[in-house]
């Protein structure tokens, strides 16, 4: 089978007694560097006999008029055949391996009396997470039709992205297929290059099984990369602004930097350094700043709008080469927590720590419901439902219950004790009297607590409060004549 680490062109066609070179492309690692590298030709029965290879192996049948160059630095070799004859026509394969069965790629070579003009195929290599321009020549059809870019494969060529805004999954914010200048040329601009990337392309006008596509490319991605890993993502809220830090090579030589919106292989131009500002972005964008020696320039946004949202890519011009990178913008309607909703905790209402107690109707107690979201908290008042009471003062013969927390009603109760004292005082002075005066019978005060009204809610501290009825208030006359109160 055909790995993923060669490849090469599927057709060659050559003239009687011309020549033809073709290209092996490989990745560039150690092994494929120092292995043996193959040029077989496929009998009828299916084996395939080598017809010249690295070891220094040359067939008797092309002696004198094939050779074969491998170029490691750049991950090819090529295979150049003279003074080709009717019956060189067949399949190839070109390899890499001990045995003509390991990495391999077939190709058809016909040979014609007059095959016209030959087209080489073009090598370009890029970096890993980088990008690459390429160059389409003009082609035979007429200005205006559709512009494409395929991937060839064993019997044919997939489409990766056309004018008509076909974009394949993979490709998605990250191919542009420019206008077509007044030449008809255009050009492919590619980035964040992946090791998947590399292969055999086409570039052309029309239909992609017409002849009208002059240029094949050989795209290779190198494995290892100088560039950083950079965000592919950036967020922004409707009404604010965000900064676009823009990358290029610091030791190109820039004639143009700019930022265009990526939309179905197209990127229409927002703002350049020259000064040119869309005008649908007027008052809103800007290249606020560029550091030639680190190779950045920064574009900021202001008044951000929902419809802001998607591709944009940053661009530094040099000739024909651009150098590109891409980065998905995000629009949010308001400020969002950064925690997931479904993390966020409820603090449910409790009860305060306060006894509960009975109180004045007017007193009123609040709770907070709390939600607890980030960083962002939200209370919420409410009245608790009523609690029963769980204190409260019967008359001497009764039991005078309390409260587990004494001490928060000891500034209530202490005074009504001192208060009971001081009449309890009273009445042993009062029957003290009697006795001296000879009274036969005497009045003594009910002592009662004054019952406690209580309110609805238990969150309030109790209050306990002592009031002397006008009823229980005795006027009493002694023998003597005098007049005394009695409680």
């Amino acid at each position: 089978p055909v790995s993923s680490t060669l490849y090469g062109a599927r057709f060659l066609t050559g003239e009687i007694g011309g020549s033809v070179t073709h290209q092996c492309f490989y990745s560039i690692m150690p092994a494929n560097k120092h292995d043996r590298k193959y040029w077989c030709k496929i009998a009828r029965s299916g084996v395939c006999y080598t017809v010249i290879s690295t070891t220094g192996y040359t067939s008797k049948d092309h002696a004198g008029r094939v050779s074969l160059e491998d170029i490691p630095q750049n991950g090819t070799f090529m295979v150049t055949m003279t003074e080709l004859k009717k019956s060189d026509t067949g399949t190839y394969r070109c390899g890499i391996g001990t045995t003509n069965r390991d990495l391999y790629v077939n190709l058809n070579l016909t040979v014609l009396a007059d095959a016209g003009a030959l087209r080489l195929t073009e090598l370009i290599q890029g970096e890993l997470r980088g990008s690459v321009t390429v160059l389409c020549p003009p082609g035979d059809s007429q200005g205006g039709e559709k512009r494409f870019w395929c991937k060839l494969g064993r019997t044919s060529c997939a489409l990766i992205a056309d004018t008509n805004g076909y974009v394949g999954k993979s490709y998605q914010g990250r191919i542009f297929i420019t206008p077509q200048e007044s030449s008809g040329a255009f050009k492919i601009l590619i980035n964040d290059l992946k090791k998947e990337d590399s292969g055999l392309y086409r570039c052309g006008t029309g239909s992609l099984s017409g002849q009208n596509s002059p240029r094949v490319v050989a795209l290779q991605v190198t494995a290892a990369s100088t560039l950083p890993k950079r965000p592919k993502f950036l967020s922004g809220t409707v009404g604010g602004s965000l900064s676009l830090k823009c990358h290029y090579d610091p030791k190109g030589n820039y004639e143009k930097k700019y930022l265009c919106r990526w939309k179905e292989a197209s990127c229409s131009l927002l703002v350049d350094a020259d000064g040119f500002v869309h005008e649908s972005y007027k008052g809103r964008i800007q290249i606020a700043s560029s550091d030639q020696e680190n190779g950045t320039y920064t574009v900021v946004m202001s008044h951000l709008r929902e419809e802001d949202a998607g591709w944009y890519w940053c661009g530094a011009k040099n000739g024909h080469t651009e150098h590109t990178s891409s980065v998905k913008l995000r629009i949010q309607k308001e400020n969002c927590s950064s925690q997931d909703p479904e993390t966020s905790t409820l603090v449910k209402p409790t009860l305060s720590s306060s006894p509960a107690t009975y109180s004045t109707p007017t007193q009123r107690s609040i709770t907070g419901l709390m939600y607890v979201k980030g960083t962002v908290t939200e209370s919420t008042s409410t009245l608790l439902p009523t609690a029963p009471p769980s204190t409260f003062v019967t008359s001497a013969s009764k039991i005078y219950r309390k409260s587990s927390r004494e001490s928060h009603l000891l500034p209530v109760v202490l005074p009504a004790v001192i208060l009971l004292i001081f009449i309890t005082t009273l009445a042993l002075i009062k029957i003290k009297l009697r006795k001296e005066t000879g009274e036969e019978s005497s009045a003594i005060g009910n002592l009662e607590a004054a019952p406690i009204r209580s309110d609805p809610n238990p969150v309030k501290e109790q209050t306990v409060e002592e009031t002397l009825s006008p009823e229980k208030v005795h006027e009493c006359r002694t023998d003597s004549g005098k007049r005394r109160w009695v409680f």
